[in-house]
């Protein structure tokens, strides 16, 4: 039985993995929603919280549950934070997953990481508020404004993150227009320490390819 650990990307809650989780049967599996982003945090909740905040998130967590062997799992910018957690309690973490997720290096941030679609979405998502992200498009009405600081802050990294095992990086080749992960995939695939798996779905690959990213995980 594994014990998964289930991080949302930008402007979502535990939610995201719904159509993923009951396909995890048998196992041992939470998900969280990150502060800020939860429906009752209020405006000076979303305004204070950053890269380090969410790390927080995970590892006060795993206290809370006392957790080890865990199956670190991150969507997107979630990749920052499980890379962030992982760094600070790597005893506890047997295997990190990035689904179409950031895999940052220190002094990175995902404002240096992704390209100038993103960086134009982040920019207009928080014109209004000055430290919100509104989030882009009108898809999921769950989505909710995303701490605009996460965003900025650069990730401090011991190197401990690079003593767990195994580490999974999911490629999602059906947006190569918007994707900023390209390189990334490069980069990792030239790295024997990772693990890389191309799915030809957009970027929500946890709601176009549930049995896929659960096949993954199981794996």
């Amino acid at each position: 039985m594994t014990t998964f650990v289930l991080v949302p990307g930008g402007w979502k809650g535990s939610w995201a993995y719904e159509a993923v989780i009951p396909l995890l049967a048998g196992h041992v599996v939470h998900a969280l929603t990150l502060t800020g982003l939860g429906p009752t945090d209020d405006d000076a909740t979303v305004a204070t919280a950053n890269l380090d905040t969410h790390a927080d998130d995970v590892l006060r967590f795993l206290d809370r549950a006392d957790l080890s062997d865990v199956t670190l799992v991150g969507h997107s910018y979630a990749g920052m934070v499980i890379t962030a957690a992982a760094d600070r309690a790597a005893d506890r973490i047997s295997r990190l997953v990035h689904l179409d997720a950031f895999v940052p290096r220190d002094g990175e941030s995902w404002w240096s990481l992704v390209n100038d679609y993103f960086r134009a979405v982040a920019t207009a998502g928080a014109a209004t508020t000055g430290y919100a992200v509104s989030p882009p498009g009108n898809r999921d009405p769950r989505r909710r404004p995303h701490p605009l600081a996460s965003f900025m802050q650069e990730i401090r990294l011991t190197g401990e993150v690079d003593r767990i095992a195994r580490r999974d990086f999911v490629y999602c080749s059906g947006w190569e227009e918007q994707t900023p992960f390209a390189r990334l995939r490069t980069r990792l695939e030239a790295d024997p320490d990772w693990q890389v798996h191309v799915v030809p779905t957009g970027h929500d690959v946890m709601n176009e390819a549930p049995q896929a990213v659960a096949d993954l995980l199981l794996s």
